[in-house]
């Protein structure tokens, strides 16, 4: 695949069609790792404005939800925002909202968390350009932007270095970065909001 195109709803449409959970979100260890590191890096505080881009079918979101006051968490997939609100029925502080990111944007709260869990790789390199900009301007002071991605082969169109230094090249004068972690699967990058 090319770094020129996005993947669009319709492929995304068509996996959650498919397979209830086609990554095994819910179940592989592989998944439950990275998520448990994800909250552990973020657990040292709550986050007034959340919003996580690409929330699939919910599992993160849920570990997500205590930390936040409100969370908005949004998806490409009409289908996958149908199961993840349906998942999180009960939170109140969870708002879903089907939404081509970063085509489609929320209005900009001065997000304090942002979360952007395996998904900048399905972008192309004019819409990380554009994600990068959104996400200058929407990023509280002192908000957090953290991303996780698989670092083994893709057929997307940025593996997942590719995707983080894409995304950071123009955002290092707005952003420092707090953690760069490695494992043998995936990264995951914490940047702050000078």
């Amino acid at each position: 695949m090319s770094a020129d195109e996005s993947l669009d709803a319709g492929y995304f449409d068509g996996i959650f069609r498919g397979d209830d959970d086609p990554w095994n979100l819910a179940n592989s260890g592989y998944e439950q790792s990275k998520f448990a590191r994800t909250i552990a890096t973020l657990d040292d505080r709550r986050y007034r404005h959340a919003l996580e881009i690409g929330c699939a079918h919910g599992v993160l979101t849920a570990r997500l939800a205590p930390l936040c006051e409100t969370l908005l968490a949004i998806d490409i997939s009409e289908t996958a925002i149908v199961k993840a609100a349906k998942r999180l029925a009960g939170d109140r502080q969870v708002a879903f909202e089907r939404m081509a990111f970063p085509r489609e944007t929320p209005p900009s709260r001065g997000f304090d968390l942002i979360v952007l869990s395996e998904v900048v790789y399905y972008w192309s390199d004019a819409d990380i350009a554009l994600a990068a900009s959104w996400l200058a301007g929407s990023a509280a002071a002192g908000g957090r932007l953290i991303l996780v991605h698989w670092i083994g082969e893709t057929d997307y169109p940025q593996t997942g270095d590719e995707a983080v230094a894409k995304l950071w090249a123009p955002l290092a004068e707005t952003f420092s970065i707090d953690v760069a972690d490695r494992t043998r699967d995936y990264r995951l990058d914490l940047w702050t909001r000078r």
